[in-house]
């Protein structure tokens, strides 16, 4: 398992991150701090479902001058497929982001690196991605992720969403809302090799997304949400399903965040 070290290592960089940020949010504009707590009934990933069990995962990010820094955890609460161990993190995350707005356009892009930490059930691996948005009717949006360590191959992602964001208002500054998202996802020929040992290129996964939001004093937000996803190619499809783990899934989860 995840050597305790590393561990503490991620706990106490994630309580400095939200100290520091949110000690300076109160002095300088632009700095900014936030931390969540999600609970989900199984954890998917692009299609992929790697817990068919409920997880917590937990994620603590600092903003300034366009760059965001985030640590994200997952903790299995069983001992899915019988390689988990419950109550013990699985996989630590370390992320860095640099997101802008085009000057006089609609159009913004993200730059930005993730590091994924695994508890010996694989190979540590690191991607980086680029990514564009546009502020127009749905949002669309598409981000490349390259696979740089173990995987070597790229996934790329389509989205498209709406927020409504004031669909009942009780007070000033405490309203529900209601937030709906879908998006594909295309593997090339070394992200399939390496996931699923196919040497093509493939439409991967279709996601859709619908999550109410209830947001409320203090930057403090209850975000409930229902998923849905399944594999898009025959192929991947195919050699994915099984008794236990399966293609398409249905998932629901609460997420509770804090903003500083």
């Amino acid at each position: 398992m995840m050597k305790s070290g590393i561990l503490r290592y991620c706990c106490l960089s994630g309580i400095f991150l939200i100290a520091f940020t949110g000690m300076l949010a109160a002095q300088e504009a632009g700095f900014s701090a936030s931390a969540s707590v999600d609970y989900f009934n199984r954890f998917v990933w692009r299609g992929m479902n790697l817990n068919n069990n409920s997880v917590f995962q937990y994620n603590v990010e600092g903003s300034a001058w366009g760059f965001t820094g985030g640590i994200w955890f997952n903790m299995p609460l069983t001992d899915a497929h019988e390689t988990r161990t419950p109550g013990e993190i699985d996989e630590v995350d370390f992320s860095l982001d640099f997101s802008r707005s085009i000057s006089d356009s609609r159009v913004g892009y993200s730059l930005g690196v993730i590091h994924y930490m695994f508890a010996g059930y694989a190979t540590p691996t690191t991607e980086i991605y680029g990514g564009l948005n546009f502020d127009v009717p749905l949002s669309p949006s598409v981000i490349w992720h390259r696979d740089v360590a173990d995987v070597n191959g790229s996934y790329i992602r389509f989205s498209v969403g709406h927020a409504f964001e004031e669909v009942f208002k009780w007070s000033g500054d405490e309203y529900v809302g209601l937030e709906l998202n879908a998006g594909f996802g295309l593997g090339g020929k070394g992200y399939n090799t390496g996931y699923f040992g196919i040497e093509e290129t493939k439409f991967n996964d279709f996601t859709l997304n619908i999550a109410v939001p209830f947001r409320l004093k203090h930057g403090i937000s209850i975000t409930p949400s229902f998923n849905v996803s399944t594999m898009l190619s025959k192929s991947i499809r195919d050699l994915y399903d099984g008794e236990t783990v399966k293609a398409a899934n249905t998932w629901f989860g609460v997420n509770f965040s804090k903003n500083f």
